[in-house]
């Protein structure tokens, strides 16, 4: 049984992620940074709707750090495009 909810899973954040490719292609929106930051929305979305109610196995442990990296890779993004708008005089 654990290994169809990991497999759940994981068939969920590929469909998410080709999902994601495929929409930000069709409106010719395909960056690294959109698709890895809709991926990481998605992945924290499957990563909740997908969580059980009694019992964490040990994979779903090891989500946090992934969890943890996506967030401040996410937030070196924010930080790189906030530094983009701001004028050069500012900083």
């Amino acid at each position: 049984m654990p290994t169809t909810r990991r497999e759940r899973f994981i068939r969920s954040q590929i469909a998410w992620m080709l999902a994601t490719a495929l929409v930000l292609a069709l409106l010719q929106t395909l960056t690294v940074e959109l698709f890895f930051v809709v991926s990481l929305i998605g992945f924290l979305v499957v990563t909740e709707l997908t969580a059980p109610f009694a019992i964490t196995p040990q994979w779903r442990r090891r989500l946090k750090w992934l969890i943890g990296v996506g967030l401040v890779v996410f937030g070196y993004i924010v930080l790189r495009r906030v530094i983009e708008i701001l004028p050069s005089g500012v900083l």
